[in-house]
C-alpha cells in the first residue's frame, strides 16, 4: 500500500465530518494487515462526551466487521498543523496493533511518519489487568 493513497483516502474521509461545534474535520484511514482499508470521520454531539474521533470510527468499524490487525494509520484534519491522535485514541490504537506506524497529514497533504510505540510508550494493557 502507498502511503500517499492511505493518505487521500483520510483526506477524502474527512469530508464526511459530522463537525457542527467545532468546525474541526478530521479524517483517518486505517490499513489492515489484510490490505483493507477502513475510514472514519469525527463524529461530533451536542453532548461533548459521546463525540467520537475519526481514529476510533475506523477501527470500529473494522473490528465490528472481525478485523483486529492493523499496519498503519493516516490521519488529516483541516489544519495547517500535524495534528496528532488524542490520547483515548491512542490507548485504542495500542489495544489491536500496537506496532502500527501513524501518518499525520495537514490540509495540505504533507505529512510526518511517526511509531505508535513513540507517540504512546507505556499503554494500559491486558497484562496490567492480572
Amino acid at each position: 500500500m502507498d502511503i500517499r493513497q492511505l493518505i487521500e483516502s483520510s483526506m477524502k474521509a474527512k469530508e464526511n465530518a459530522y463537525a457542527p461545534y467545532s468546525k474541526f474535520r478530521v479524517g483517518a484511514a486505517l490499513l489492515a494487515k489484510d490490505g483493507r482499508i477502513y475510514t472514519g470521520c469525527n463524529i461530533e454531539n451536542a453532548s461533548y462526551g459521546v463525540t467520537n474521533c475519526a481514529e476510533r470510527t475506523a477501527i470500529f468499524k473494522a473490528v465490528s466487521e472481525g478485523v483486529k490487525d492493523f499496519i498503519s494509520i493516516a490521519i488529516n484534519s483541516d489544519s495547517d498543523m500535524f495534528v496528532l491522535p488524542c490520547g483515548v485514541c491512542r490507548q485504542v490504537m495500542a489495544e489491536f496493533s500496537y506496532d502500527m506506524k501513524v501518518y499525520i497529514s495537514n490540509r495540505y497533504g504533507e505529512y510526518k511518519e511517526y511509531s505508535l510505540k513513540d507517540l504512546f510508550p507505556v499503554p494500559f494493557t491486558k497484562n496490567d489487568l492480572e
